[in-house]
């Protein structure tokens, strides 16, 4: 087997026997998680990324186990920005909270689904289309301005996005959760719940977030087994994240601001190629190591 070959493996097992116990054992059905329990899934899914690493530095060398780190903290980063959105949403339709964990999971599930297939179309387009990433990285450069000089709660706005627009023409919508499940008979009619319409929006919301990532991605590394396993341990681990950050989004208030600089950063990078100016892959884990954590100690010295 070649050294690709093992690492999807490895991933494939780990993936796997991580879901088992994270779903399985450490979550009860109809139960919110509590802070302890969430903070304890959240180490589990961050030390298995970062036992993936060292898999990678031992397997595949210095260089794309770095480009790994560097892509990993990135995605999760933005996956910070994201889980704040989802909290939005859920308050939006008033979901309770013996459903969130239930609601999360057949959320994150489609999103990794989308963002499999997201990713394999991107992989496939660039190399095809070199000059792509080129433009990728000025969309990043442009996000990442827009980003930073955005206010709070500007970007979302639940009563006029448009997925939950197009599902209200689109499909019989019910007031309320159905007890729990997705769709119902009221008035006689078949009917698709809140919880149902929550379920698409996170998992819509995550392809919005990745339009982002995922070219940003391709600005520290070409590498397939990179690219797929750094976005799905971030991905992974929005659950437990969620109920870790649930009531905690104003002590990051400035992490957007960071994260828009590390978007900058990326697409100024991947432009600077044009003029052969290549970065080492130990400069950008730095700076974006800086940002998070600048962007982090910053929000809890000067809240918003």
């Amino acid at each position: 087997m070649s050294h690709s070959q093992v690492a999807y493996l490895v991933f494939g097992v780990v993936l796997l026997l991580a879901v088992i116990l994270d779903l399985g054992l450490l979550s009860r059905k109809g139960e919110p998680i509590p802070i302890k329990k969430a903070l304890y899934q959240t180490g589990l899914w961050i030390g298995l990324a970062m036992a993936f690493f060292g898999f990678l530095w031992v397997e595949n060398g210095q260089k794309m186990a770095l480009e790994y780190l560097s892509a990993y903290l990135m995605e999760w980063s933005l996956s910070i920005d994201n889980i704040f959105v989802f909290i939005l949403i859920f308050g939006f339709f008033q979901v309770r909270p013996e459903y969130y964990g239930r609601v999360l999971l057949m959320g994150i599930l489609a999103a990794i689904l989308l963002r499999i297939g997201f990713i394999t179309v991107g992989i496939a387009l660039v190399a095809h289309f070199h000059w792509l990433l080129y433009v990728f990285g000025a969309i990043l450069v442009y996000t990442g301005v827009a980003m930073f000089r955005a206010k709070d709660g500007e970007q979302v706005d639940m009563e006029n996005n448009r997925v939950y627009k197009f599902l209200k023409r689109l499909l019989p919508l019910s007031a309320g959760d159905g007890g729990g499940k997705w769709r119902i008979i009221e008035d006689g009619r078949k009917k698709y719940t809140t919880l149902f319409v929550v379920v698409v929006l996170l998992a819509s919301t995550d392809i919005v977030f990745a339009v982002d990532s995922i070219p940003a991605v391709f600005g520290i590394t070409q590498e397939k087994i990179v690219i797929y396993t750094s976005n799905i341990f971030a991905v992974l681990g929005l659950r437990s994240l969620f109920f870790l950050l649930k009531g905690a989004a104003s002590r990051f208030s400035h992490l957007q601001q960071g994260i828009a600089v590390v978007l900058v950063f990326v697409g100024a990078k991947m432009l600077a190629e044009i003029w052969g100016i290549s970065l080492p892959v130990y400069v950008s884990l730095l700076v974006i190591l800086a940002c998070i954590v600048g962007a982090m100690l910053y929000s809890q010295k000067k809240p918003a």
